[in-house]
């Protein structure tokens, strides 16, 4: 599969697997920002994907920056957005935490999307969990 790629900025980095198998591509930020603890910003990658037809770009954490607290939030890139990707991330640490220019901020899997039809229905089949739900199952 192929993702064209256009770069809004002459500086930005193209998204870029690290290694053979990877899941994730890497997503780089495109400028300096200081994100203060409790912070949410949108911090702009410089480029616009192109997401193929019947796919979702999903943005997940990096686990490196996760480790100090800093998360995305907002991960879905329809295939039909040919805006900047933007990356929407928090500081849940307690300092504050500085996203230089360049820095992996982010990671996007590409994923084929299944579209459901959506119908009303009185009634829903049985099954053996019901609704049990947050923390139904235990801790151990």
């Amino acid at each position: 599969m192929e993702v064209k790629v256009k770069k809004l900025d002459s500086e930005a980095r193209l998204p870029v697997y690290q290694h053979e198998g990877d899941a994730g591509m890497d997503l780089f930020s495109c400028a300096d920002c200081r994100l203060e603890p409790g912070a949410i910003s949108g911090v702009g990658t410089g480029i616009q994907m192109a997401i193929p037809k019947g796919h979702v770009g999903l943005v997940w954490d990096k686990s490196g920056l996760s480790l100090g607290g800093v998360h995305c939030l907002a991960g879905v890139v329809d295939a039909g957005y040919r805006g900047e990707i933007r990356v929407v991330l928090t500081n849940l640490g307690d300092r504050p935490f500085l996203v230089k220019k360049g820095m992996k901020i982010a990671q996007m899997l590409i994923q084929p999307v299944v579209s459901a039809v959506v119908r009303e229905s009185a009634e829903l089949d049985d099954t053996a969990r019901g609704q049990g739900g947050f923390g139904s199952t235990g801790l151990y």
